[in-house]
């Protein structure tokens, strides 16, 4: 039973999958620009939404920090970048595969 945690890497624009201490999928993401910054911290997995509609992409991983979630985004564009009010975006089919892998109350770390 793999043992799986999340580690975001703001600075890098990299979200880490673990299996305990191992690194078993590294994915490109976007964070939140300077006035609404993604808050560091550890959380943990709250929701799954597929399909939540509007600019949240396939899939809602909601934390358990209010209104803040690993989602995807309908602007691949955006991913590498600084542009989001706080949340992480992730390629569709990025979120779908992290989606399917992780249970709810998986750990997350964001760290700047």
């Amino acid at each position: 039973m793999p043992k799986y945690r999340i580690i975001v890497d703001v600075a890098n624009y990299q979200l880490h999958l673990l299996d305990g201490d191992a690194v078993v999928h590294t994915y490109p993401i976007a964070v939140g620009k300077m006035a609404t910054q993604t808050p560091p911290g550890n959380y943990t997995i709250v929701t799954k939404e597929p399909n939540p509609g509007g600019p949240f992409g396939a899939y809602w991983l909601g934390l358990s920090k209010p209104h803040y979630g690993i989602h995807g985004t309908n602007d691949p564009s955006s991913i590498g970048r600084s542009v989001s009010h706080g949340c992480i975006r992730m390629y569709n089919e990025d979120v779908l595969q992290l989606a399917s892998l992780v249970p709810l109350h998986t750990q997350v770390t964001i760290r700047n």
